[in-house]
């Protein structure tokens, strides 16, 4: 695997316990969460048109047809783990709800690759990787202790 992508990835990260204590904080002061991270979604959304907006070409979503509809779920599913974290942070701080979901993303991770779900290249589960997951909720139940 290139470095350069492991980098941009862990830096990808950075910004996500960034972006996601932001959010955090926005609840917090507006003491509603879900008011704080619907105005997230809102300035995301208009973010993601622009971004979009400049890649437009004829006939760009005529490839939707072939899509399966339970993956246009996706769009919720993420405003729901974002409302949840933003309340989660608050509660519990930044680095423990951090850590706990780096370990959620890499047990689901490691799942999805081992059976190829949704596109993933098939790389099955081994003695090594089961260790380091071991290891992994070893250092959250460290690190949130």
């Amino acid at each position: 695997m290139k470095i350069q992508l492991v980098i941009l990835t862990m830096l990808l990260g950075i910004i996500l316990a960034v972006h996601l204590a932001m959010n955090g904080k926005v609840g917090a002061a507006l003491a509603n969460p879900r008011v704080g991270n619907a105005l997230f979604w809102c300035i995301g959304a208009a973010a993601a048109v622009l971004i979009g907006l400049s890649g437009w070409r004829a006939g760009a979503l005529a490839p939707l047809r072939g899509v399966h509809p339970a993956l246009f779920t996706a769009g919720a599913l993420g405003a729901c783990l974002v409302f949840a974290i933003a309340w989660l942070i608050p509660r519990m701080g930044a680095g423990p709800v951090m850590i706990a979901l780096l370990a959620g993303q890499v047990l689901g991770g490691l799942v999805m690759s081992h059976f190829g779900w949704l596109g993933s290249p098939v790389q099955p589960v081994t003695l090594m990787k089961l260790v380091g997951v071991g290891v992994m909720i070893g250092g959250v139940l460290l690190a949130t202790k």
